[in-house]
C-alpha cells in the first residue's frame, strides 16, 4: 500500500491499512519516542498512545504537509503530554544571564558515532532532555517550549543550557 491508500484506508477504519502504517512507521516513530522517554518500555508505551492519535485524528490530515511530518508532531506532542503527566522533578530555576552558551564542537562530534551521542543525549536529566530534543532537534522556540511544558521561558533556556553544558562536560571525556 501506498501512503495515500494507507490514509485513505485508515480515514475508513479499514484493519488492514491501520496494521499497514504501523509497520511502515512504527521504528521512526518510535525513534521519537525514545528522545523523549526514560526508557524503552515508556517510549513504547508513548508509541502505542501516538498512534492512537493518530487513528483518532487522521480525518483532520490536510494533505497540505507531510504526512510523516504530521505524524511526528502527534508523537512529540504525546511525548510531552506523557511528560506533563509523569513530571517529578523538573527544575524551575532561572538564569537570566548567559555569559556563554556552551556549543558541541564539531570537532567533539566528528570524533563520536551518532549513536553515541544519541546515548549522551538519553542520558540527561529528562527535563534537559526535554528542552534540548525540542529546541535542538524539532526546532522549537523557547517561547513554544515554555508554553508546551508550562514553564517560564527562561526555565527553557536554562534547562537547554544546563543539558549543553553537561553534553560537553561529556564530550571532553569522550576526548580525552
Amino acid at each position: 500500500m501506498n501512503e495515500e491508500q494507507i490514509i485513505e484506508g485508515c480515514k475508513r477504519k479499514k484493519r488492514r491499512a491501520r496494521k499497514e502504517l504501523y509497520q511502515q512507521y512504527h521504528k521512526l516513530m518510535l525513534g521519537i519516542c525514545l528522545r523523549y522517554s526514560t526508557s524503552t518500555d515508556e517510549a513504547e508505551d508513548v508509541m502505542l498512545i501516538g498512534f492512537m492519535n493518530i487513528m483518532k485524528e487522521i480525518d483532520s490530515f490536510s494533505k497540505k504537509g507531510s504526512f510523516v511530518g504530521w505524524m511526528k508532531r502527534i508523537m512529540v506532542n504525546t511525548a510531552i503530554d506523557n511528560y506533563r503527566k509523569n513530571k517529578k522533578h523538573y527544575s524551575n530555576s532561572d538564569i537570566t544571564d548567559f555569559e556563554e552558551e556552551p556549543s558541541l564542537s564539531v570537532e567533539f562530534r566528528d570524533n563520536l558515532s551518532t549513536k553515541d551521542i544519541l546515548a549522551m543525549v538519553q542520558n540527561l536529566p529528562q527535563g534537559y532532555k526535554i528542552v534540548f530534543n525540542l529546541f535542538a532537534i524539532e526546532g522549537y522556540s523557547h517561547l513554544e517550549i515554555a508554553e508546551m511544558l508550562n514553564v517560564s521561558v527562561n526555565t527553557s533556556k536554562t534547562q537547554l543550557f544546563m543539558a549543553r553544558k553537561i553534553l560537553q562536560r561529556e564530550l571532553k571525556k569522550q576526548k580525552a
